[in-house]
């Protein structure tokens, strides 16, 4: 990572008091950007903060609950007041339900698409009167273009995302730039907490690149989209999911592999 490649910049991650959220903000103020963590635990958020200025990066936590209008609007207030203006919005919350498309609740519909979708339009409307030139990112997943059983309606949302994506793009350029990131699997407590080592050996097979993402995997990516050295990419994604999008059969990887490897051409 290019030092000071944020210096002096703004930015605000939501959903980073954990995770890859967390993970995105000390990216960020590592590269020298003033970080406002956005989310609605203030221990952990505040936690964060303090790992940021140990480190001599400068943050600020603002409690934010994204599924009210007002706390949004609030929060990007409260930001101009600190810092006087933002350079960069990575819109990161998000909420999951397991339920089918038959199962879903409208309680479950709305908790998903408040969070993980409107907030993501809300977030930016605000943002974009602020950002002089800018950039802005979404994180989205690689849901959004292929799925898996009772992940409703987050894989709907977050396909809703790259669409809005492309929207955001061309109705705020040319001064920000707006794209997304799609992880898939990536080893958090929430996703690899309880999972035993033959459950683990069995995910990473079936990725290309032979593991489970980490947080720090998609806080490159998100760096990069927000960095001007993605000055001339706008209105597009970056799936970041260590190739799972390119497997059609998930029995076919390993066993490939393992055949090329008797083979000896491994």
């Amino acid at each position: 990572m290019r030092v000071n490649r944020f210096a002096e910049d703004v930015a605000v991650v939501t959903g980073a008091t954990r995770g890859i959220g967390a993970t995105i903000a000390r990216r960020l103020a590592t590269g020298g950007a003033n970080v406002v963590v956005a989310g609605r635990t203030t221990d952990e958020g505040e936690g964060v903060v303090a790992d940021i200025e140990a480190d001599g990066g400068e943050a600020h936590f603002i409690r934010t609950d994204l599924r009210d209008p007002d706390a949004i609007a609030a929060l990007f207030e409260a930001t101009t007041e600190v810092y006087g203006g933002l350079d960069v919005l990575v819109n990161n919350a998000g909420v999951e339900t397991y339920t089918g498309a038959d199962e879903a609740t409208m309680d479950d519909w709305a908790s998903v698409v408040e969070t993980d979708f409107r907030a993501y339009w809300l977030c930016a409307k605000h943002a974009v009167g602020a950002i002089d030139r800018g950039a802005i990112v979404n994180v989205s997943s690689n849901q959004a273009f292929a799925t898996t059983p009772g992940m409703f309606p987050y894989n709907a949302a977050k396909a809703g995302v790259e669409g809005m994506t492309r929207a955001m793009a061309l109705d705020f350029g040319p001064g920000v730039r707006v794209n997304s990131v799609s992880p898939g699997l990536i080893a958090v407590p929430r996703t690899t907490g309880d999972m035993d080592a033959d459950r683990r050996a069995d995910l990473e097979s079936i990725h290309p690149v032979g593991r489970l993402g980490t947080p720090e995997d998609v806080a490159a990516a998100v760096a990069f989209l927000a960095s001007e050295e993605a000055a001339f990419v706008t209105g597009t994604h970056l799936i970041v999911d260590g190739g799972r999008t390119a497997v059609m059969q998930d029995d076919a990887l390993p066993d490939y592999r393992a055949r090329r490897h008797r083979e000896g051409r491994e």
